[in-house]
């Protein structure tokens, strides 16, 4: 609770026992600029508006919390000759975390729910790159989309802090954060909400209340804004004078347009005027305040908004026009690190303690010297800027994992590949430290910050650091050649008198050397270049066709014949390939041997049609040419800046390697020296499911039993494929088990080993797999997971090596089992007579089934907790088509399956019940007319709409109608109508006695559906219709009335 600025001493005393000779002098207050009581006169002042000065009272001084808070005391007749005594000092300071907090618990004592920060990854809205607002999670709330049996549903008042991200896509921070002191790609919202309780008088109360009499911001720094009206609309005039009413000065409260102050969050859908919060940051000179009124929503550094209340009280329609809500909302956003900074009084939010702990983290990492807070001129070594940019960065890496959104070259995936880059370079570059583990040393110190309050990122802080330092390793490979290409590149352009940077240039370095657009921009403008973006489309389309347009796609793989290798063999000066390095992870060079293009070996690519497939030979290599179920790897052959060839397949006939692939820029010869590149983020995920098979193979073993025997795998860069001697179909319990003994293995993170051993030697080893009728080498390579291979030789009929994984094997593996991660199997299926095939994915791939296993469960538990409602059953009918569909743990999906059948069980009890009920419901209406008026003749009667009423018309017109009924001599027209869905159902009988006159069923109900819409059939003496002008049905019945009148005369 804040406690008043100035008490009476004797007050004071009644609850703190101070000697009564302690004064202060005026020297303590200079302290706080801020406070109001910051001279003798207004010391004066405020003293003497609350205690007479002929009572010689002492009184006592609660600064503000805006800095640390010393609680000191006055005489007030000794006011020109004080003398500093602090009484008590109290940590009152606004850090960060008292920030986030109290604002949390004013909103929760105000009856706000706290809702957990949604994911920065949006699970169900695709339009969305990431979470980029406080309100997204809410969004089915104000659209009224939202699921009945989600606790959304019954929200009224909400708060959080949700964890943002504004980088890629519509809002995009992430050119500006290192310039400046507010811009962040990632950064906290703190909200309230509203759903169709309280309205503007209250979320206004609360705001100016929060930050004046909370927080103790000084109101004469702060500005508001409202409405101005425009496009038809009126000046939102009630928020005007709210702001007046809880005290804010008129010259404070000003108009805004459209732009700034109407809040729309499509094209359509709810909308509705916004009212900011601006601070003026300028600290006063003492009185003077000066009116920062024209700098409002002018991006002035020193006047900024720090919270925005949206008033959503209208609907745009298709048609561009405003309908007023029937529930109107209050959405709120204030940025938390802005908040921060205002209360720490800094000017930039990187001064305060969101910040500070990462700038000390990354000094200690780096040895750089310490932040000193410079920006633009005043920052000529780049270590400040370098400073912001890596600390903002690592926030958005270490959130965007944790959700889900991994590097890669796809949507949300490639922003995270993209700032990871941008970061990487600026550490480089400005804190000279060698990349490659550089990010997930500063994790921890993050983790430790903000671990408590968002829990994900500490559970998940080792998968963090471990994807972040792949990625930096397979960046760093490419990091060197690609600087040095863009220094050739932007001395080419010096030279010849450009300003800009050639838009093919701009593309290679993208394409070859991995370099995002944006951070090639930023390279430029560090050298006084610009980028032509139209030139940079145009660069990425050309590269688009050369790889795709002009090629055959129909062509077949090139391949050597017998022909081929034995004119190779004829061929001194081409050696058999040396392929020793395929299981190392750096690039190599090597010398061009040999070009192949349609049967004939050639001197130079330049002899090649453009676009069409060839082949290279080379004297050594470090591709791995497809062979033992492992698939080839990809890559690129080049000539920095000069020459390249990608590389999309690479097979060995009788030792020669032939990369095979397609000229992308340039011309090579035979004997250029080229440098050999494979895709590591494709041989990456290789590997875990090379190491996954043998883990797997192993694991089927002991549970299945000795006599499984592979009989074939595929290792592909997205999945494993294992096939294996079964007679029966393997259970889920024995799944579980081979399952979680898989991943047992995987998290000992066990070393792997291999070693060339003499054939004979290496098939004593007890328990070694291998596959039935395979020619092996001798020596032939040994792969052990855990146990050194030497070990194994040194006592090769050990029982114990029966619990290892050993094998042959010639493919590529991980160095230690824990970067596999985890291994999920998505199917068990029968191929043949007793062989059976497992399926599954490891690494990245197993988190993302994972992930989509957890998220459809979420959506399963609701389905589950719903009542019995066509919206249930219209989502019921949706989630079995997703779950045909969705590729998850084997498993899992079959835990699915089963409670979904009961699902669609008890839906269809339901139905049942329910069609029985609407059955007697319909009839008993009827019946029930015409035993109070036994005397009418006809009844026409609109029923009440349920989702099987339709059945319900049909079934009491049949009954009416029917040869044992005792209403078969009365008339019957019955209509209900859904006006939400546009539904109309109506049915009829004719009696034999207006039949008689003329009355036929099949017209009556045709003149109906000719008001309410559609068609009716049927014949003899019942009719069937269904209809769309659901708003027309009360016309429809009286249209009835009217037709069978004329038979009544």
């Amino acid at each position: 609770m804040l406690q008043p600025l100035f008490t009476p001493r004797a007050a004071f005393l009644s609850h703190h026992h101070w000697p009564e000779t302690f004064t202060t002098t005026l020297a303590a207050l200079h302290r706080f600029p801020h406070h109001p009581a910051t001279t003798t006169t207004r010391l004066w002042h405020s003293y003497t508006s609350r205690v007479p000065p002929s009572t010689g009272s002492q009184i006592s001084c609660f600064c503000c919390s805006r800095e640390r808070s010393f609680i000191t005391r006055f005489r007030a007749r000794d006011l020109h000759n004080m003398v500093e005594t602090p009484l008590m000092e109290e940590k009152h300071e606004w850090n960060a975390q008292r920030v986030r907090e109290t604002f949390l618990e004013y909103f929760k004592e105000r009856g706000h729910t706290f809702v957990p920060s949604s994911s920065v990854v949006p699970l169900s809205d695709p339009t969305l790159l990431f979470t980029n607002a406080g309100m997204n999670q809410y969004k089915s709330i104000f659209l009224g989309t939202v699921d009945p049996a989600s606790d959304l549903a019954s929200l009224k008042r909400a708060t959080n802090s949700q964890k943002c991200i504004r980088a890629g896509g519509k809002h995009n921070d992430l050119d500006d954060v290192g310039k400046d002191s507010y811009h962040h790609t990632f950064f906290e919202m703190l909200g309230n909400w509203s759903f169709g309780d309280y309205f503007k008088k209250e979320a206004i109360g609360y705001s100016w209340e929060l930050l004046t009499k909370v927080y103790g911001l000084d109101p004469r720094r702060m500005y508001v804004t409202y409405f101005e009206g425009g496009n038809g609309l009126e000046p939102d005039t009630e928020a005007q004078n709210l702001w007046r009413s809880v005290g804010v000065a008129e010259d404070h409260i000003l108009p805004g347009d459209m732009k700034d102050n109407f809040w729309e969050m499509g094209d359509q859908g709810p909308c509705g005027p916004a009212s900011e919060i601006h601070y003026d940051l300028r600290e006063p000179e003492g009185d003077n305040y000066r009116n920062a009124a024209s700098l409002v929503n002018q991006d002035d550094p020193e006047v900024i908004e720090i919270w925005n209340n949206v008033f959503i009280q209208y609907n745009r329609e298709p048609d561009r026009s405003l309908k007023p809500l029937p529930n109107k909302h209050i959405d709120t956003g204030m940025g938390f690190e802005r908040l921060v900074s205002v209360l720490q009084h800094k000017k930039s939010n990187y001064d305060t303690d969101v910040f500070t702990p990462l700038f000390k983290k990354i000094q200690e990492i780096t040895g750089a010297r310490s932040y000193r807070g410079k920006f633009g001129a005043e920052d000529p070594d780049g270590i400040d800027t370098a400073y912001r940019v890596v600390a903002d960065h690592v926030r958005l890496l270490t959130f965007s994992i944790a959700d889900g959104a991994v590097p890669n070259n796809v949507g949300r995936g490639y922003v995270v590949r993209r700032v990871l880059r941008r970061g990487a370079r600026y550490a480089r570059k400005y804190f000279e430290v060698e990349i490659g583990g550089f990010f997930s040393k500063i994790v921890p110190c993050l983790v430790e910050q903000m671990g408590d309050m968002f829990p994900e990122i500490r559970k998940k802080m080792t998968d963090i650091q471990e994807i972040l330092d792949e990625e930096e390793i397979s960046f760093a490979k490419s990091l060197d050649r690609g600087e040095h290409m863009f220094e050739k590149y932007a001395q080419k352009a010096k030279l010849s008198d450009s300003t800009a940077l050639k838009g093919e240039d701009i593309w290679r370095l993208y394409d070859t050397y991995g370099f995002p657009v944006d951070l090639t921009r930023l390279m430029c403008e560090e050298r006084g270049l610009t980028i032509n973006d139209k030139e940079v489309e145009e660069a990425q389309e050309k590269a688009r066709e050369a790889s795709k347009g002009d090629r055959k796609a129909t062509a077949a793989l090139v391949k050597l014949s017998v022909h081929d290798l034995g004119a190779l063999e004829l061929m001194n000066d081409v050696p058999k390939t040396d392929d020793s390095q395929k299981y190392g992870r750096d690039n190599i060079t090597s010398v061009i041997k040999a070009i192949y293009h349609d049967k004939t070996f050639l001197k130079s690519t330049k002899e090649v049609p453009e676009g069409e497939q060839f082949g290279v030979l080379l004297d050594r290599t470090n591709f791995y040419a497809e062979q033992g179920g492992q698939e080839y790897d990809t890559g690129r052959l080049l000539v920095d800046g000069v020459a390249e060839i990608r590389v999309e397949n690479v097979q060995v006939y009788a030792g020669y390697v032939l990369h095979t692939g397609y000229m992308m820029y340039g011309e090579l010869n035979v004997g250029n020296e080229v440098i050999c590149e494979y895709d590591e983020l494709r041989r990456h995920p290789i590997r875990n499911n090379h190491t996954g098979t043998h883990i797997l193979n192993y694991a089927l073993r002991e549970v299945l039993g000795n006599d499984i025997e592979q009989k074939g795998s595929l290792v592909a860069a997205e999945k494993l494929r294992f096939d294996f001697s079964h007679k029966v179909a393997v259970s889920d319990a024995e799944l579980d088990k081979i399952e979680k003994l898989c991943s047992s293995y995987i998290h000992q993170n066990s070393e792997v080993y291999s070693k060339d051993v003499p054939l004979a030697t290496a098939r004593e080893i007890r328990g070694v797999r291998a596959v039935f009728g395979e020619t092996y080498p001798d020596p032939v390579r040994v792969v052990s997971v855990g146990v050194p291979v030497e070990d194994l030789l040194s006592d090769v009929k050990n029982e114990g090596w029966e619990k290892v994984s050993v094998e042959f094997c010639g493919g590529t593996h991980v160095k230690q089992t824990g970067e596999i991660k985890e291994l999920v199997v998505l199917e068990e299926s029968g191929i043949a007579k007793g062989i059976r095939r497992i399926v599954a994915v490891t690494g990245q791939e197993a988190y993302e089934v994972q992930r989509l296993g957890s998220d459809f469960e979420e959506e399963l538990a609701r389905l589950e907790k719903m009542n019995y409602s066509p919206e249930k059953e219209a989502k019921a009918k949706t989630m079995g088509v997703d779950l045909n569909k969705l590729v998850i743990s084997a498993l899992t999906k079959a835990s699915f399956k089963d409670r979904f059948a009961k699902i669609q069980k008890s839906i269809l009890d339901e139905q049942k019940a329910a069609a029985k009920a609407d059955n007697k419901r319909v009839l008993d209406a009827v019946t029930n007319f015409f035993s109070k008026e036994n005397k009418e003749k006809v009844l026409v009667l609109k029923v009440d709409w349920s989702g099987t009423v339709n059945k319900a018309i049909s079934e009491a017109i049949k009954n009416v109608s029917g040869p044992k009924s005792q209403l078969k001599d009365k008339t019957v027209y019955l209509l209900s109508a859904n006006e939400t869905e546009g539904k109309v159902v109506h049915g009829c009988y004719v009696s034999e006695e207006f039949s008689s006159k003329g009355a036929v069923a099949a017209d009556w109900a045709k003149q109906v559906a000719s008001v309410v819409g559609g068609k009716a059939g049927g014949k003899g003496a019942t009719s069937i219709g269904q209809g769309t002008n659901a708003d027309k049905v009360d016309d429809g019945v009286e249209e009835a009335r009217k037709w069978i009148e004329k038979f009544t005369l």
